[in-house]
């Protein structure tokens, strides 16, 4: 629905915005301007910003095009459109995201421990991810409870925390709990303006559609998460060879 120039255009409270307006796809194009203001604890002039970088002329264009986005929703078909995962794979060999992915992966060779983790879809992931580490010499272990107590003093630790949202109550209490127990914190989300994130020592944020349905079903694609963490394996490997 958008594309990834128009949402890495936006600021910090653009981008507060942009994520309501994702979590709640089905009510924004019923809302008034001033009542998404409010729910997204923004000025109106702000939602207004972020109508124009999303390439509409004003707020009741924006509405109208949410409102054609969920009628194809219904319509029951997902999209086959590329696009957005072309565009993460164009960024993810910049210098500037190969560079965080350096800087995480030092951190990771470092530590004597890396724990993945992750709920839901990102709890599976986080799973795999603990092979993939695994697989390259660092043994890894994955947390997928999201009530999993952390009681633990260790500065020899890292944790690689996965959360599309970056707003997973449950997870931002695991995160706190590491935090607390002297864990250093890698995190992969979505965006880079999310709790979590701002919870981390290095953040990797891939920036693409999230979708989700009004069950809240979530169908955004791990692509770019599974991605990552293989370009992590890959350079801890070579890290660990060369001691």
């Amino acid at each position: 629905m958008f594309r990834v120039e128009e949402i890495q255009s936006l600021n910090e409270l653009e981008l507060s915005v942009y994520e309501y307006v994702m979590q709640h796809i089905s009510a924004v194009p019923y809302m008034r301007i001033r009542e998404l203001a409010a729910e997204a604890h923004v000025s109106t002039s702000t939602v207004l910003r972020f109508c124009r970088k999303m390439g509409c002329d004003g707020y009741s264009e924006f509405r109208l095009r949410m409102k054609e986005h969920n009628g194809q929703k219904k319509a029951g078909m997902l999209t086959g459109d590329l696009s957005e995962i072309k565009a993460f794979f164009e960024r993810l060999e910049t210098g500037k995201f190969q560079k965080k992915l350096e800087e995480a992966a030092s951190v990771i060779a470092r530590m004597e421990r890396v724990v993945f983790v992750g709920i839901g879809s990102s709890g599976h992931i986080g799973q795999y991810g603990a092979r993939c580490f695994t697989n390259a010499g660092k043994f890894s272990l994955h947390i997928q409870d999201p009530f999993y107590p952390v009681h633990m003093k260790d500065a020899s630790t890292v944790a690689i925390v996965l959360s599309v949202s970056g707003e997973s109550e449950q997870v931002v209490r695991i995160v706190n709990g590491l935090k607390q127990s002297a864990c250093r914190i890698i995190s992969i989300t979505n965006t880079e303006q999310s709790a979590i994130s701002r919870l981390s020592d290095v953040n990797l944020s891939y920036y693409i559609t999230m979708r989700r349905d009004e069950e809240n079903v979530d169908y955004t694609s791990q692509i770019p998460v599974m991605c990552i963490i293989e370009e992590l394996g890959k350079k801890i490997q070579n890290r660990l060879a060369e001691e």
